[in-house]
């Protein structure tokens, strides 16, 4: 039965891929919408959307389905959609609200060598923090796969080095989680509080207790040896704080302490999260126009405030 309804469920969340959209090259359903068996009829199910051109895709969308943006974004054009998502935005352009049967979903799409990018290198953090989450892949891709894999890997490095020596099971994964919220802007305000969920992840679990405990060598070694399975993006930070003026940066870097490596993975996170969440905000604000932006805005604040009041 149980597996009858997840074939149930995965061909639900990919009828928009069938009726509806152009084909894509990859394709996840992520959200807190996907830890509830029957969501909400005003529940919006997110889609990210990978395509090798994303300017042909959306002039093919915009014959297809020029109802999903906006007037003038309808009139300006696939090129003016594709170059505000890169200029503006962080590379991937959203339509939310869109209506399909009697459910509503958001789309989000992005060029294929971008969203890998991004996932490899956590240049933009944006895509690789919602594939660190829990998401249901409907369209694989074997490449996206594997970078995801090394993503996961150095989001459980990153994730130990801000836990203490002692942490549950239920830590390590809402700490994962919560990577991709660090200085993000929605979260002063308007995000729901209930998406530190428990994730599958490739930690290997102690199998005594229900509440299953860890405890982590803290010792340099240990540390430096998390370290360095962070994006180089993320070393190159510490590199830059404490590396010596004048001198040639080296291709290992070696973390003084555990409290060191923990304050430069959550400075670099904040500040990247904080970048991508502002810009794609005004990007999101420009291609909806103000009065979906606000809708969109009101149903987030409303989510949030029931998650506190629960």
């Amino acid at each position: 039965m149980h597996a009858a309804a997840e074939e149930e469920r995965a061909a639900e969340l990919a009828g928009p891929l069938r009726d509806l959209l152009p084909p894509v090259d990859f394709c996840c359903a992520y959200g807190s919408t996907l830890l509830h068996a029957r969501p909400d009829r005003t529940s919006m199910v997110d889609y990210i959307l990978g395509v090798a051109d994303p300017l042909q895709w959306h002039s093919e969308n915009l014959e297809r389905n020029p109802a999903h943006y906006s007037r003038w974004m309808r009139c300006l054009g696939s090129g003016a959609i594709t170059g505000l998502a890169d200029r503006v935005g962080v590379g991937v352009y959203f339509n939310p609200f869109v209506e399909w049967r009697d459910k509503r979903i958001k789309y989000g799409v992005v060029r294929m060598k971008d969203l890998a990018m991004d996932v490899l290198t956590w240049d933009r953090f944006y895509l690789s923090g919602r594939l660190q989450k829990p998401v249901h892949v409907l369209v694989d891709n074997w490449d996206i796969r594997k970078l995801n894999t090394i993503n996961l890997e150095m989001a459980t490095s990153a994730s130990l080095l801000l836990l203490p020596e002692e942490f549950t099971e239920y830590d390590l994964y809402a700490q994962i989680c919560s990577l991709s919220y660090m200085g993000d802007l929605r979260m002063l305000f308007a995000e729901d509080k209930n998406k530190e969920y428990i994730a599958e992840g490739p930690l290997k679990r102690s199998s005594h207790g229900q509440q299953k405990t860890f405890w982590q060598d803290c010792s340099p070694s240990t540390t430096n040896e998390l370290f360095s399975v962070l994006p180089w993006t993320i070393q190159r930070q510490m590199q830059g704080r404490y590396g010596l003026p004048g001198k040639e940066m080296s291709t290992c870097t070696v973390v003084p302490s555990k409290d060191m490596a923990a304050n430069c993975v959550r400075r670099a996170l904040r500040r990247r999260v904080m970048v991508s969440s502002a810009r794609q905000a005004i990007s999101g604000l420009l291609a909806s126009g103000g009065a979906v932006a606000a809708q969109y805005l009101g149903k987030k604040m409303a989510k949030a405030w029931q998650s506190r009041t629960a």
